[in-house]
């Protein structure tokens, strides 16, 4: 069990790291929806790159970020029934739902996402809007994405069994961290500081 733990520590650091990142893409996002549309007012043009890529970064920012959700006990969780059970009641749940629901899901969307990215980019897959953007990009949101779910999901269960053998404190029990706001606020912060002292 220490060796799973070492492996759950880890995985929860690669998480932990690519949820710190990945908000950038959200801001990204949001400055190129803005750029496009202030050109679009003002000079009566656009492309549809611009357009395609708000939603690559979306979609990347959202399947990437999954398991970085899960690792901070973000998900949606249904708690009519396991609010009434005690804390070991939970864990069952949870163990129970990693182990059946959460694994072969992402085990699944793995066995066609693969292939579904192999072949867009084999094939040089375009967007068939004019200007549009080549497709692998995105496709490969899905197999990265559902690969950190899956692997955040073997580290939440790996907790709970530990748990559950009084091997360490109630991994559902959040630190009180930033939020992803403040995070994104404090970074840029920073930026701004650096650039300040540079200049």
């Amino acid at each position: 069990m220490r060796t799973l733990l070492k492996f759950s520590k880890a995985v929860d650091w690669l998480n932990a790291q690519i949820g710190k990142y990945v908000i950038w893409l959200i801001l990204a996002s949001t400055v190129i929806s803005a750029i496009n549309a202030a050109v679009r007012k003002v000079f009566d043009m656009s492309s549809n790159a611009f357009l395609e890529i708000q939603w690559y970064l979306f979609a990347a920012s959202f399947l990437i970020a999954a398991g970085y959700t899960l690792l901070n006990g973000e998900h949606v969780k249904i708690d009519v029934v396991s609010s009434h059970l005690s804390k070991r009641g939970q864990i069952w749940i949870d163990v129970i739902g990693f182990t059946f629901f959460l694994t072969p899901v992402c085990l699944v969307i793995l066995w066609f996402g693969v292939p579904f990215f192999l072949q867009g980019y084999r094939s040089g897959e375009v967007s068939g809007n004019a200007g549009g953007l080549i497709r692998w990009p995105v496709y490969a949101m899905i197999p990265l994405g559902f690969s950190l779910l899956l692997l955040q999901g073997w580290s939440e269960l790996i907790k709970r069994l530990a748990f559950l053998q009084g091997l360490i404190d109630d991994p559902t029990t959040l630190k009180v961290e930033k939020t992803a706001e403040e995070e994104l606020a404090e970074a840029i912060r920073r930026l701004a500081e650096s650039k300040n002292k540079a200049a």
